[in-house]
């Protein structure tokens, strides 16, 4: 219940929602997705690998999110796309969070949060990382 709480005590003094950042990965664990979606919204892992047309994914493990990402649960971020470790991830963003004019995120911590317009993170970050992401509606 906590968590819920700070999530909302975040969010008002942002004046925005934050994004839900999460990890995923196939079942052979050789793809790795980092899907961007709103943060109150339920996760679907059907109806995202529907979306992708990909076989069922499901969360990555603690310490590939580590190694990988840099961060650990709870901080998943689209700023360890800046990591050579995660230069393969394919990034996926709900059409929600594009069509939002702020973006509110974890810094890669559990502690720190950012806000930054969205415009931002589409037009000059993504192209920065070389990221193309993959835009879904789910």
């Amino acid at each position: 219940m906590s968590k819920i709480l700070t999530q909302i005590q975040i969010n008002e003094r942002l004046k925005m929602d934050m994004v839900k950042t999460l990890f995923l990965c196939n079942r052979q664990k050789t793809n790795f997705y980092l899907f961007v979606t709103c943060g109150d919204k339920l996760f679907q892992a059907r109806a995202f690998s529907q979306a992708l047309e990909i076989p069922r994914v499901s969360f990555a493990a603690p310490e590939q999110m580590s190694e990988i990402l840099g961060t650990k649960i709870g901080a998943a971020t689209i700023f360890s796309l800046l990591l050579k470790e995660a230069s393969n991830v394919q990034l996926v963003l709900d059409q929600a969070i594009c069509d939002q004019d702020n973006y509110g995120c974890s810094d890669g911590t559990t502690t720190g949060y950012l806000k930054l317009a969205t415009e931002d993170i589409l037009q000059k970050f993504l192209p920065y990382v070389n990221q193309q992401p993959k835009i879904i509606t789910i």
